[in-house]
Parts: C-alpha cells; structure tokens; sequence
C-alpha cells in the first residue's frame, strides 16, 4: 500500500495527515501521538490529503461539527468496532468508556474499549477525545490532556471554567 502524507498547522498545534492511494485517510496524529506515525516513508502529497486539510481547516475554523472522509484505519476487529462507535458520538457530547462498552454489548469490557480507544489512528475525526472518565474527568488521550481539553472546549463539550486549555504550544 502506498502512503502519502501532509502536515497541518492547526490551533493545538501539527496535525500528521497521512492517506492511501485512494485518498482513504489512514492516520491523523496531534500531538504527543506524533510520535506513533508509521507513515514516515510515505510520500508528501498535498493533492493527495487535499480533503481531509480542507475538512480540518473547515473544523477548526467552527465552520464543520461532521466530517465526511472514507477512512481506513488499521486494526483488529474488536478495535475497528470501537473506533465506529466513536464516530456516532455526536460533536459536543462525551461518553464514559463504560458507556462505550456498554453500547457495543460488552458492560464490563470498559478497560478493553479504552486500550481500542487508546489506540485510534485517525484522532479529531473519529473522535477519541470524546471519551472521559466515569466522573467526567479527562482521561488519557495520546495526543495530551490539554489538547482533548481544546478539542471539547472548542466543541462546547466542555465549559471554558473548566480552565484554560492554551498555550498549547508550550505544553506539547
């Protein structure tokens, strides 16, 4: 499979785009979770990642709440599950892993659902920030806890009392 790939300035910061031949979108790292890029082979192509950039500029811009893009993450059945259950969370709403778990069947499987969750290639648009603890704290996120906070702030999933999530640029 021939990748290619783009980087992205946003407000939290680079964001990795990185598609196949087909312009599926396969990984799209912030943050500390750039570290996990397996892309780095891959071709630069602009043209190529020209509609995942334009629907995050559009995202970022609080033009865009929905993304339509064909996606194709990499992962095992259970993972690939999860990561369609976080897609049908809507934009200014968060789920608890126990809650995520549960709609996919399995109750006490809140642990496994977080490892999957944990895991997710494609954060922001399959939207792992969305997923908090069982008290509504904010629980990991590869990229960085002050990024999910930007990222729900900016969604209005979170109240900007909760404090500030800026600058983020010094805290990645």
């Amino acid at each position: 499979m021939n990748l290619y790939h783009d980087t992205l300035e946003t407000p939290i910061g680079p964001v990795f785009i990185s598609v196949d031949e087909t312009g599926a979108l396969v990984e799209l790292y912030t943050g500390r979770s750039l570290t996990r890029i397996s892309a780095q082979d891959g071709t630069p192509d602009k043209e190529k990642t020209a509609a995942v950039r334009q629907q995050l500029e559009e995202y970022f811009a609080g033009a865009r709440k929905d993304f339509d893009l064909t996606l194709a993450p990499r992962g095992t059945e259970f993972q690939r599950r999860v990561w369609r259950a976080l897609e049908q969370i809507p934009f200014g709403e968060t789920r608890s892993y126990g809650e995520l778990a549960a709609q996919l069947g399995v109750p006490n499987a809140s642990r496994a659902v977080g490892r999957a969750n944990g895991t997710n290639p494609i954060s922001i648009i399959v939207p792992c920030h969305r997923v908090i603890g069982a008290t509504g704290a904010l629980t990991g996120y590869g990229g960085g806890l002050p990024i999910k906070q930007w990222l729900l702030q900016h969604e209005g999933a979170l109240p900007a009392s909760a404090g500030p999530a800026a600058p983020l640029m010094r805290e990645i």
